[in-house]
């Protein structure tokens, strides 16, 4: 008889929101996916929207919760730059709180972004119209056995930016080793996947 877990995926997580169609303009402006829009008569209207890069999608509308509008919170948006994405949501007109960090579990919020850019240690929030609140936290390298194995990039911006850490790091590398790498696909390839899987980095 098989041990193995049984695969169980969060799929959606519900927000209860006032005003539908409210809330569907704040979240298809901040470029949610659509992914559906359901009426049935006038007790029941399910939506469906997805963030960009996201296997879980947020559902809202009317007769789906009995929670009190604007009550959802711990709600985590991971981005790979949230200085960007900070900046981007303010340009649609959403109200963001400041870039503050941790310096491990447990330890006091500070103001500003992690100084080292440590990865799960920065963060903001924001909320939409109707109070519920949404956190971003910024993740660059998962924690071994966060994620299975393998590579995933949400975005071809995403795949870029790790383009770039990994050209860093081979940098630093044939300094070390004195000479150019011939073989500098497969290191390449090798820093993306141990970087997203968390294992130790190619030196």
């Amino acid at each position: 008889m098989s041990t193995a877990p049984e695969i169980m995926k969060l799929e959606v997580v519900v927000i209860p929101v006032a005003d539908v169609e409210r809330a569907l303009r704040f979240y298809t402006q901040l470029g949610w996916r659509l992914d559906g829009d359901f009426v049935v008569g006038d007790a029941f209207r399910g939506v469906q929207v997805t963030p960009p890069g996201s296997s879980c999608s947020v559902h809202f509308g009317k007769g789906l919760t009995e929670a009190t509008p604007g009550s959802a919170s711990g709600l985590f948006l991971v981005v790979s730059d949230i200085q960007a994405v900070r900046a981007r949501l303010i340009e649609l007109g959403v109200e963001v709180s400041e870039v503050a960090h941790r310096q491990g579990p447990g330890q006091p919020i500070r103001p500003g972004i992690h100084p080292e850019r440590g990865s799960y240690a920065s963060f903001a929030t924001f909320r939409d119209p109707d109070g519920n609140t949404w956190l971003l936290q910024e993740v660059t390298t998962r924690l071994p056995g966060r994620i299975d194995a393998g590579t995933r990039f949400t975005s071809a911006g995403e795949l870029a930016k790790a383009l770039r850490r990994a050209e860093a790091a081979h940098g630093e590398h044939e300094k070390r080793t004195g000479e150019r790498d011939k073989n500098w696909p497969d290191w390449y390839a090798d820093y993306l996947v141990r970087e997203q899987t968390g294992e130790p980095l190619p030196t």
